[in-house]
């Protein structure tokens, strides 16, 4: 997160809950949607033997399970949120992982410091997304974002009656608009998907049944741009 979102939600709920809501929870919904998108992000094929730096790492969730997986060369993740940082620090163990706050619109790193910059989930609670992916170019002459996606009209429907979503700010950007923020800032598309049906934070009944038709949702190409969680999508600096 960064200093032009409401950081302090975020650090009650690391405080309050050892963790952010969807991480720290065993509710099926939220277990089926994280890991879907962990491995969305996965696919990209963008970390082994890289220099990464996750600019919104929150509690550290994805930023762990990534260094497991994705078998980077180096991993630095930043948050703006003290509290979440702190669970990070404490999750990470062993793992030589630099955990640090900052804010992902101007970070304390030279340019070029990282090979690449993961943007994951984290525009959709800012109010100057383009300004974050100017930075990440600056640090990195690759950027890969991981975004909920706003071409879907039920996360629309969601963002509007969820106490969740609004105390938490979601703002859920069109797969259109995110690619027109990235060639502005000047990269090419390299790469993008579109992944996951499963809503967290919904009944483990609906999650079962929705986490049967994803790789049907996933398959068909107008549905999928529709239909699917998360928009994933990979660019480089020209």
């Amino acid at each position: 997160m960064t200093p032009k979102t409401n950081v302090d939600v975020f650090d009650r709920d690391a405080s309050a809950g050892g963790g952010y809501a969807y991480t720290a929870t065993e509710r099926l919904s939220c277990r089926f949607a994280t890991q879907r998108s962990l491995e969305a992000i996965l696919e990209a094929g963008q970390f082994a033997g890289r220099s990464i730096v996750d600019m919104g790492c929150g509690d550290g969730h994805y930023t762990i399970r990534l260094w497991d997986r994705g078998r980077p060369r180096a991993l630095t993740g930043v948050d703006a949120a003290p509290a979440a940082i702190q669970i990070a620090v404490l999750r990470k163990q062993a793992r030589p992982i630099r955990f640090e706050v900052g804010d992902a619109h101007k970070l304390p790193f030279p340019d070029n410091s990282f090979d690449l910059a993961l943007v994951q989930s984290i525009l959709h609670h800012d109010n100057d997304p383009a300004d974050i992916l100017r930075e990440a170019f600056r640090l990195a002459p690759a950027i890969l974002i991981h975004e909920p996606n706003g071409n879907n009209f039920g996360l629309k429907i969601i963002e509007k009656v969820s106490r969740y979503h609004r105390e938490h700010d979601e703002k859920s950007y069109s797969s259109r608009q995110i690619v027109r923020w990235l060639r502005q800032a000047g990269g090419d598309i390299e790469w993008r998907r579109f992944a996951g049906f499963v809503p967290m934070f919904c009944p483990d009944w609906l999650a079962r049944t929705m986490k049967l038709a994803e790789p049907v949702i996933e398959g068909v190409p107008g549905l999928r741009a529709l239909g699917c969680a998360v928009f994933v999508v990979v660019a480089t600096r020209k």
